[in-house]
């Protein structure tokens, strides 16, 4: 089903297009950032991924939380929405991983991408980055996202 419902998706730590403080990436407390969305009535459930699109070697999934229940529109910092189910991300863990470009690639746009969901997705702790995406794509009715950046030298 095509997507059709616009999500809202913030932060009290960066705005949209901002560079992301430092604390978030690998060479700061490497945790996610606080996040608040809106969501549909039509969701059944919701998810979230964070990717960079810029990454030398192709998209970069730094972490994926998916069935996050309708009820929960936030998350605070360094922590995983309430009841969301943490996939592997692309360094193979069930994890944040945050921002961490190689040097000399410049500036990176991360994108944390907040999906309803027509329905819950079959996924776990073991689910590759690639089939935990395909399945929340897969039952998207909606989304939304937040960009930020960040630059190596």
């Amino acid at each position: 089903m095509p997507a059709t419902n616009e999500i809202s998706v913030r932060s009290t730590a960066f705005d949209h297009g901002d560079p992301i403080p430092v604390v978030y990436t690998c060479k700061g407390r490497n945790e996610p950032p606080p996040l608040n969305w809106t969501m549909p009535p039509e969701a059944a459930t919701s998810a979230l991924i964070v990717d960079d699109p810029d990454a030398p070697s192709g998209l970069f999934t730094h972490w994926v939380v998916s069935n996050i229940p309708t009820t929960t529109t936030s998350s605070a910092e360094g922590q995983t929405p309430a009841g969301g189910v943490v996939s592997l991300n692309s360094a193979k863990r069930a994890e944040y991983f945050g921002p961490c470009p190689p040097a000399g690639t410049g500036v990176h746009r991360y994108r944390f991408i907040v999906y309803a969901l027509s329905r819950p997705v079959k996924v776990d702790a073991r689910t590759s980055a690639n089939d935990a995406r395909s399945a929340i794509v897969d039952a998207s009715i909606g989304d939304g996202q937040l960009i930020r950046t960040y630059t190596v030298d």
